[in-house]
């Protein structure tokens, strides 16, 4: 029996070493009233059902945002993949068949994502998020995908051998790639690498304020 996306469990990888940032927790920077980290989880929290963050070190300095923390199970930050293994084995726990991944550093990925993911799936085992690249043409989104917990203990002898290119694996199990389109022109995977990325994370994010419609007089804001 295949899930409806809410009841998909979800990992967002927060794993890296930031290197380019210049180390540390880059999803725990601002962006404007909130973390790049809470912005992920507000637009992921009503497409899925339970969350898990990975991350690696000491797991409290995530407290305050109430998620469960699963570091890597492969020594050595090896990628993504080893995110995705740390959620696979999670979401086993709750008898979940597949797994939905976010990036923590990607704060404006599409709203239905998780629908969108495994709506596109079809027969495939592996899903990932693509997008359309104006010099590049359509281009795989490694982080955003739907994966089957089966396969983690393929995924964990891989990655014990040496595997580190999420596409690579992808491939062997017959993945496919769903396609998202740019919304209003915006890159929907926009991701911070740099300070020069953060800054204009910030001006994205004031522009989609802006944009909001103001509430109606006697109605909540």
């Amino acid at each position: 029996m295949t899930a409806i996306a809410q009841d998909l469990p979800a990992v967002i990888l927060a794993g890296g070493l930031s290197s380019r940032m210049g180390g540390g927790d880059k999803c725990l920077l601002s962006l404007g009233t909130h973390t790049l980290l809470q912005q992920v989880i507000d637009r992921l929290r009503p497409q899925v059902g339970a969350m898990v963050l990975n991350a690696n070190g000491d797991a409290s300095r995530f407290a305050s945002y109430g998620l469960p923390v699963v570091a890597d199970g492969i020594d050595g930050y090896a990628g993504p993949l080893a995110g995705v293994l740390a959620g696979m084995d999670w979401a086993a726990q709750l008898g979940a068949d597949y797994l939905v991944s976010v990036a923590a550093d990607t704060p404006f990925f599409p709203l239905d994502l998780a629908a969108q993911l495994q709506a596109g799936r079809g027969s495939a085992a592996v899903a990932l998020a693509a997008s359309l690249d104006p010099k590049r043409g359509q281009v795989r989104q490694p982080t955003f995908g739907l994966w089957p917990v089966a396969l983690r203990d393929d995924l964990r002898a891989e990655l014990q051998n040496g595997l580190r290119k999420v596409v690579i694996w992808t491939e062997k199990h017959g993945g496919t790639e769903v396609l998202f389109d740019h919304d209003q022109g915006q890159e929907p995977f926009f991701n911070v690498n740099t300070p020069e990325d953060m800054a204009r994370a910030r001006d994205m994010a004031t522009a989609q304020q802006a944009d909001q419609p103001e509430p109606k007089e006697g109605m909540p804001s």
